[in-house]
């Protein structure tokens, strides 16, 4: 166990100091999604304003509610969504030839995964994070049940998201095509995710697609503990499959893994295009 930790935490610093640049990417970090939160706010806003909107969902008659159920699944796209972009980083170390090496050496193959979504979850999630807590503390916004929802919401968020990025890491050491799978899960994600919008307001077959997704159960689990004062009895149901889909995930990338370090060894192709 302190190997397979000393290996994550390696990974973690060298992804870290190869992709973090200057500091002024940390203004890029809360940028982004405070634009991309700005701008889904102001386009749904004249829809809510009409007069039978509020009727199907209560939250639109109060702009305050609006901007918290918006927040928090901006925040939890902004968790998942990192770790997309870290395993598209992770499948350029085919070219340089660090995952060559990586595979040479007697690192833990799942250590190394998880540390690399762990690097992308500290430096790319963690700056909007503590402005999502902080502004929804400020604005009195959180309906929370007792203290004990919020680490429910947390590890709801952060156990699936690293489990989410272990499996695309893993996914894309032996991937060929890695800008199809980013383009995949960038825009599609956030709409059968329910990010934007209410799960409600989504066509049966579009709801059925985003329960494969975790980032879709785990949304459900943060909104419902911080804005409706669900316990946990009122979130066993996206729990439980949020934990079968977080195994799940953990699962592929080990056979994943083992599947891809095999075929390799074959071909020889980790590296060759």
């Amino acid at each position: 166990m302190s190997h397979a930790l000393r290996v994550v935490a390696a990974e973690a610093l060298k992804q870290h100091r190869r992709l973090f640049g200057q500091p002024l990417v940390l203004f890029s970090m809360l940028l982004w999604p405070l634009l991309t939160l700005a701008a889904t706010y102001y386009t749904v806003l004249p829809v809510m304003e009409s007069a039978s909107a509020p009727q199907r969902w209560p939250v639109a008659a109060d702009p305050s509610r609006l901007l918290a159920f918006l927040a928090a699944g901006a925040l939890a796209y902004t968790f998942f969504f990192s770790l997309v972009q870290s395993a598209w980083h992770f499948s350029f170390e085919r070219v340089s030839g660090t995952l060559e090496a990586l595979f040479l050496s007697p690192a833990s193959r799942m250590a190394l995964v998880i540390g690399n979504g762990a690097a992308a979850l500290t430096q790319n999630a963690w700056l909007f994070g503590c402005f999502a807590v902080a502004a929804a503390t400020a604005a009195d916004v959180l309906d929370v049940a007792h203290p004990g929802m919020y680490a429910v919401a947390a590890v709801a968020l952060l156990v699936p998201a690293v489990a989410w990025g272990a499996f695309l890491n893993s996914l894309l050491i032996f991937s060929r095509d890695s800008a199809f799978l980013y383009t995949l899960l960038d825009d599609p994600l956030w709409f059968v995710a329910g990010v934007r919008l209410p799960l409600f307001a989504l066509p049966v077959w579009i709801k059925a697609v985003g329960l494969a997704f975790p980032l879709t159960s785990s949304l459900v689990v943060l909104r419902g503990a911080l804005l409706d004062r669900a316990d946990l009895g009122d979130l066993a149901a996206p729990l439980g499959w949020l934990a079968l889909l977080t195994v799940g995930l953990f699962a592929g990338a080990s056979a994943l893994l083992r599947l891809g370090e095999a075929r390799v060894q074959r071909t020889g192709g980790l590296q060759v295009f």
